[in-house]
Order: structure tokens, then C-alpha cells, then sequence
């Protein structure tokens, strides 16, 4: 039995006809809701519950206490063809309470009333403090074996396949939140190892904004909505937010990484992924090196620029999630390399000047090598998202042997915060018995009762030691492999609060990821400083951070003030000379296009053989290809009908990450304002539809390639795109078109398109 699912072949995929193409060369669209297509009437005829989509999955069916259970798949799903009490009593009726006639009083004696209502009115819990708003799925992780030199975790021997759950979040927002705001991302891996579960539970950040756990509350109070009006909502462009920063300076190298293109990901699939702190490996003869944890996507880091991102939370506030499920739902499976940098486990914990123990200090790469120990693949999205996403718990302290933490102060108040929110959260003690939490190794824990205990124990005596019960459980001896945490010398102290001296550099690192980006990069920090502090009401906050930029580059600074009309205060000494480090950077690589979407116009007028031809072209790249027409519906009729997936109406340019112009589309009779403001849109002419054209022109200011062939080509300069500019393919053959769009596509951006301010 399997907690994934492995890809899913294209006989087992299902659609609704919006999502496919007819005829010869059809291809599937993800987003079908159900795993058969929905019938126009109401069904009648009493069947069994259908299905899950090929590309869900749900938790491994273990008991509560880790045992593997040989059991159906759907075991815990709802079953039976007829509504039921929660009791399994079938129900003839569930549209009409019971009334005292027909327009009486209810009576209070309607049982299946009471229970309907009082299960809803019971059905929220309390949602996360901090990473409210995220995204899971199901996976596999595949040990390359090249950390067994270092550790003795069995899930990293040479190998072995474990099972994971991942949540992707962002921090600040609450549930309901939009997904494409500038904010951090949690990047939380729960492995299901044999030894016991072991949970990586980071962020898209390598670096965090205090050093020691118990500001924690504090950083979270300053980047919430004010308290006394709740706004703004996942957003730190706010006064509260700056106030903290500014004045605890520590925080100035989380806040460069949030302000530059890593705070708005393109896609969980594009996103790095960092253990924060500093662990503890432990080997087989029981000797230490430490060590951080990181995962690289496969797809490189890529990132939406603010216009596209400021677009994307208006049309579509689940961008980030749909694009997860569609990805894996079309094949196109998200996998990320697990990787270490690893250090000396020296008695000050410090390499080459960095403290390790300070969590907002990096390594660079270039100084420390990540070293690939195993690929992670994302094989199924939740068959429930409460059941799974919402109630899966994570804690750093879910620690296996070979792996122990460190006395990073930010570390140690996350062993204790992480179990004490879970209690509160999903109701007592036992949250380890939701099936998306349970162990798949076994448990024999001696702890007892609490709220939703669903284990059954047997015996008499969870005590230890005892005799009634044969003396089990029994601790593990040498011969078996057993947690042991590290026994470390600890040095003569005293009791204090205080941070050593080498916490208090807040400004060096920062400066060196500025120096790491290429001149575009800056150009989207400056702004992205300039438009957050420009949100701030109070001079002295902006006064006051501009202090902080002066202490991390003399540019930065002078940039940001000009856009705020503030003088640019001077830093009182010079800044140091540092090397960059290239690994920061997102740009000069190029990566796979898997899962990427090729918006393709069309209209009657087009060559509807090209059409689906390029389509199923996209297709077998790994790619999405989604027809825009004028209506939805079909193009043409017979052998040649093509489908289509978004009408102008409901096309955006943020939904795409290249757009093919078959035809110049003439404006369709739907181009109205009063029926859809893009159609306001700016146009010379009839000649294009102006949704076409917003949609040409927005793609081309950011960044997107754009191809042309036929009609298509006479689309671009009404709306003011050079044919002949960076990264815009015109030509006569649409399967040469794709082709060098695709190319393009590999650089995630048309970086020449941006001309770059600061050097």
C-alpha cells in the first residue's frame, strides 16, 4: 500500500468536453472538477460513490498506532448509494425539516435537523496563527544514498522511497487570502520514514526575520493587519510591519529576500526550499557534522514581476494552488532535489566567519556546496482538503535517528511552539492520529485517553517499568536503531538574556544578496521598497528604514528616497567589499517547461488544422496548450472542430506564460464595456479585438515570449509590440514558432525586454 499515486496514464484521465480536443490529436486540459463528466439532468438511478480523479490520493491507510492495515483504498471514504444519519440510518428526505404541518413550527424532535446543523455549525477549526493560507499534495522521495557518509537516517540510505506529504503557505494572510502576495512561503515536507515521521518544516527563504524565538510574536503582531481595522490583509506594505523592521535591524536580511522577486513565487513548482537552521547529522559511529538543508526545484526559481502578480490576486486569487493541481493532475509532476551544505561540527559552530546558529545568516553556495541526497516528486493532490491539508501538523521536534537540532534560539522556541499550537488546533493530544499525521512505522507510546483517541489499547500497565504487561514496551538497546540525542559539552555559563556578539552584524548580508542580483533584479527591489514604504502613513518609519538601506548599498538607498521625496541619509562608515554570490540569483539559467500554459487566439478565420496541430505540439512538450477565442464553445465543425477553453471575456494575459497568435481576431460583438471593462482597452482600430490586444500588450510588458504566424503577426503593432523586438517570434510555419517560443520559455523570462536602471 502507497500514500501516492505514480503519474497517471492519459487512458485513465477524464474531462469535461471543455477540456479536450475532438478528433485526431485530441489532448487533455486539466481542471475537470470530477472524475466523470457531470450529466445535464439531475442524476436519479442510486449508485455507489464515483471515484477520485486519477491524480488524487489520500493518506496510506495505517492505524492509529502506525500499523499497516490491508484494507480498499477508499476504506475511510463515504460509501453506500443512499444518504445516511451519521449512524448509517438511510434518509428518504433531506430538504425539509419536520414541521408541525406544512406550515408549522419545526419540531424539535427532528433528529436528522439537529445533527445536519450542529455538525455544520461545528465544521471550522481555528485556522493557523501564521501560514493560514496552504496548498498540499502527495509524494515520493527517492534517496540518492550519497548522505549515508554522514547520517545515520534511514530514509537517506541509498534507495529508499518514502512517502511525503508537502504544504506550501504563505505566512501572513488568513485562510481566505490571495495567493500572489508578496510574503514569504512556508515549505513544510512531512516524511513518512520507517524509523518514525520526520518533518523539514521550512520556508522559500533561507534566512528568517528574528534570531531568537522569542520575538516571535512579535514579527507576527507587526506583519498582521492592524488590530484595529483587520487591514490590509497578507500584504506587508503597511505601517506596523515597517515600524518592527526598522527598528530591530536584525530583520533587514529577511526583509531584502521578501522585497525582491523571491516574496512573489510564479508557482510553488518554481520555488526553493530552506530548513532555515542549522541540524545535527549523527552517523553510524555516532560522529557529528552539521549541516542545512535545501530543496531545488527542477524547474528553476522563477518569479511573477508586480504588475502580473497586483493582476493575478484580481482574476484569479488561487493561482498558485490551481497551478499545483493542474500541473500534476495534466502530468506534468513538480520534483524538487533535496540537498546539504555541510559544515565541521566545531565546538564555536562557525564557518569561514558565519554563525551558524544565527538564523539570519546564509552560507553561500559557493562557499558550501549543496550536494544533492534525493529527489522529491509530487505525484497527487488531497481527495480532501480539510481531511488532509487543513489538519495536517507539522513540528520541527518530529525528529528521526541521525538527525537531532542545535541550540539555534529561533529552533529551540519552535520545539516547543509547534506542539503547544496542535493541541489547540485540532482539538487535544491525539492530532497524531488524524490519518494524514499517523506514523507509518509503529507506535507504542503509553499515552493514553484524551480528546479523539482513536486507538484501541490493549493491556493494562502503560507504565514503564512493569510486569503485568510482560514488560512491554521495552526500550531500544544498541542492536536497534533508536533516537539518542547528542550529548554535547556544555560550556561554563551563566544564566542571561543576551544574543553572543556574532548576532549582531544585521546589515553585511544583506548587502551581499544585493550585490548577488543582476541589474533587473535591483531594479524590482528598489520598487517593490519604494511602493511598501510609499504604503506607510508615518515619515519617521520611512525615515527610519531609509537609515537601514544606507547601511546596504548607497543605490539602494538614494533609489528608494527619490521615490519617497525623503533626503537619503548617509551610512556612517564605509560599506565593505564583498563577493557576490551568483546562486542567488534567478536569472542567466535555463530550465525544463514542463507544465508551463500556451495561451493559442484563434477565431473562424484561422487555420484550424495549424491550430490543433500546435496544440497538440504544446501538449507533447509537457506543456498546456488553452484555446482563446471569441466564445466558448468550438471552432469549426468535423475532423477540423477545435475547442476552446477561455473566450476573450474570460482570458487574461496572467494565466499564460507565452501567447501564439493565429489570426488578428476582429472584434467580436461581446467587445462592450458595459459587458467587460478590457474591452475598454485601448485600440486603434477594429481590427483587433481590444482584449486580444490588452492581453499582447500585457504579456509583452512583462516579459512573456510571443509568437506569430499568418494573420496573427498584424495583431502586434496596433497594440505597440515591435515585431521585430526582443523575445516576439513572427514567422510562417506555427510549428517553428512554438519551437523558438519554447526556447525563450526556458529562461522563464525575456529579461531583454527590461531596461535595467541601476547596475
Amino acid at each position: 500500500m502507497s500514500a501516492v499515486r505514480k503519474k497517471p496514464s492519459a487512458a485513465k484521465k477524464t474531462s469535461t468536453p471543455q477540456g479536450r480536443q475532438s478528433g485526431k490529436g485530441a489532448v487533455t486540459v486539466p481542471g475537470a472538477p470530477g472524475s466523470e463528466p457531470a450529466a445535464v439532468e439531475e442524476p436519479t438511478t442510486p449508485h455507489e460513490p464515483l471515484p477520485p480523479k486519477a491524480d488524487q490520493a489520500a493518506p496510506e491507510i495505517v492505524s492509529a498506532t502506525g500499523q499497516h492495515v490491508d484494507a480498499p483504498e477508499d476504506a475511510r471514504a463515504q460509501s453506500g448509494a443512499y444518504l445516511t444519519t451519521a449512524q448509517g440510518v438511510r434518509l428518504r428526505d433531506t430538504d425539509h425539516s419536520l414541521k408541525a404541518g406544512s406550515r408549522g413550527p419545526t419540531l424539535l424532535q427532528d433528529h436528522h435537523l439537529r445533527e445536519k446543523i450542529t455538525h455544520f455549525d461545528h465544521e471550522r477549526i481555528p485556522e493557523r496563527v501564521v501560514h493560514a493560507r496552504g496548498t498540499g499534495a502527495h509524494g515520493i522521495f527517492q534517496s540518492y544514498g550519497s548522505a549515508a557518509k554522514v547520517t545515520q537516517a534511514g530514509f537517506l540510505a541509498k534507495d529508499v522511497e518514502t512517502p511525503v506529504f508537502v504544504r506550501f503557505s504563505t505566512v501572513v494572510g488568513s485562510r481566505g487570502s490571495a495567493d500572489a502576495v508578496r510574503d514569504t512561503r512556508g515549505f513544510a515536507t512531512k516524511f513518512y520514514t520507517a524509523d518514525g515521521t520526520f518533518d523539514l518544516v521550512g520556508n522559500n527563504m533561507p534566512v528568517f526575520f528574528i534570531q531568537d524565538g522569542i520575538k516571535f510574536p512579535d514579527i507576527v503582531h507587526a506583519a498582521k493587519p492592524h488590530p484595529d481595522r483587520e487591514i490590509p490583509q497578507a500584504q506587508s506594505a503597511h505601517d506596523t510591519f515597517w515600524d518592527f523592521v526598522s527598528l530591530h535591524t536584525e530583520a533587514q536580511h529577511h526583509v531584502m529576500w521578501q522585497m525582491s522577486d523571491r516574496g512573489i513565487p510564479r508557482s510553488f513548482r518554481m520555488m526553493e526550499g530552506f530548513g532555515i537552521h542549522t541540524f545535527r547529522l549523527i552517523d553510524d559511529e555516532g560522529a557529528t557534522t552539521l549541516v542545512k538543508f535545501h530543496w531545488k526545484p527542477r524547474l528553476g526559481v522563477h518569479s511573477l514581476v508586480w504588475e502580473e502578480a497586483q493582476l493575478v490576486n484580481g482574476a484569479d486569487p488561487d493561482f498558485h494552488r490551481r497551478d499545483l493541481y493542474d500541473a500534476i493532475e495534466a502530468g506534468a509532476l513538480p520534483q524538487w532535489e533535496l540537498g546539504i551544505q555541510t559544515f565541521p561540527d566545531t565546538e564555536d559552530q562557525m564557518f569561514e566567519g558565519i554563525d551558524l546558529l544565527d538564523p539570519t545568516k546564509i552560507v553561500p553556495e559557493e562557499v558550501a556546496p549543496v550536494q544533492p541526497v534525493g529527489l522529491m516528486t509530487l505525484t497527487a493532490g488531497p481527495q480532501n482538503f480539510f481531511a488532509e491539508t487543513e489538519q495536517v501538523a507539522f513540528h520541527p521536534g518530529h525528529l528521526v535517528p541521525g538527525i537531532d537540532v542545535t541550540d539555534d534560539p529561533l529552533l529551540q522556541a519552535r520545539l516547543f511552539s509547534y506542539l503547544d499550537t496542535q493541541i489547540t488546533r485540532l482539538g487535544g493530544p491525539n492530532f497524531a492520529q488524524i490519518p494524514i499525521n499517523r506514523p507509518h512505522a509503529p507506535v507504542n507510546d503509553m499515552l493514553r485517553d484524551g480528546f479523539h483517541q482513536h486507538a484501541v489499547q490493549q493491556g493494562v500497565a502503560p507504565y514503564r517499568p512493569n510486569s503485568l504487561d510482560g514488560g512491554c514496551p521495552f526500550v531500544a538497546g544498541e542492536e536497534v536503531s533508536a533516537f539518542v540525542d547528542v550529548p554535547r559539552k556544555l560550556p561554563s555559563s551563566r544564566k542571561v538574556r543576551e544574543s553572543p556578539q556574532s548576532f549582531a552584524d544585521h546589515h553585511s548580508q544583506a548587502r551581499l544578496f544585493w550585490l548577488s542580483m543582476t541589474p533587473v533584479e535591483r531594479d524590482h527591489i528598489l520598487a517593490a521598497y519604494t511602493f511598501e514604504l510609499g504604503k506607510c502613513y508615518e515619515q519617521a518609519v520611512k525615515e527610519r528604514q531609509l537609515k537601514s538601506l544606507a547601511l546596504i548599498d548607497r543605490d539602494l538607498c538614494d533609489g528608494v528616497a527619490a521615490g519617497l521625496g525623503l533626503p537619503a541619509p548617509s551610512p556612517d562608515e564605509a560599506l565593505p567589499e564583498m563577493d557576490p554570490s551568483p546562486a542567488l540569483s534567478q536569472v542567466g539559467s535555463t530550465w525544463p517547461v514542463d507544465g508551463r500554459v500556451i495561451g493559442i487566439v484563434a477565431d473562424g478565420s484561422s487555420d484550424l488544422a495549424a491550430v490543433r496541430s500546435v496544440c497538440g505540439a504544446v501538449h507533447e512538450a509537457g506543456m498546456t496548450p488553452l484555446v482563446i477565442a471569441p466564445h466558448g464553445g468550438a471552432l469549426g465543425d468535423g475532423d477540423q472542430q477545435v475547442v476552446v477553453q477561455r473566450s476573450f471575456a474570460t482570458a487574461r494575459s496572467v494565466e499564460f506564460d507565452a501567447v501564439l497568435l493565429s489570426t488578428a481576431t476582429a472584434k467580436a460583438p461581446d467587445a462592450v464595456v458595459s459587458l467587460d471593462a478590457k474591452a475598454g482597452a485601448p485600440a486603434p482600430d477594429d481590427a483587433t479585438d481590444p482584449r486580444v490586444g490588452l492581453l499582447v500588450s500585457e504579456c509583452y510588458r512583462h516579459g512573456k515570449a510571443i509568437g506569430a504566424w499568418g494573420d496573427g503577426r498584424d495583431a502586434l503593432a496596433p497594440v505597440g509590440v515591435d515585431p521585430s523586438s526582443a523575445g516576439v517570434v513572427c514567422g510562417t510555419d506555427p510549428t517553428d514558432v512554438l519551437r523558438e517560443v519554447s526556447q525563450l520559455l526556458s529562461s522563464h523570462r525575456v529579461w531583454d525586454r527590461f531596461t535595467a536602471q541601476t547596475d
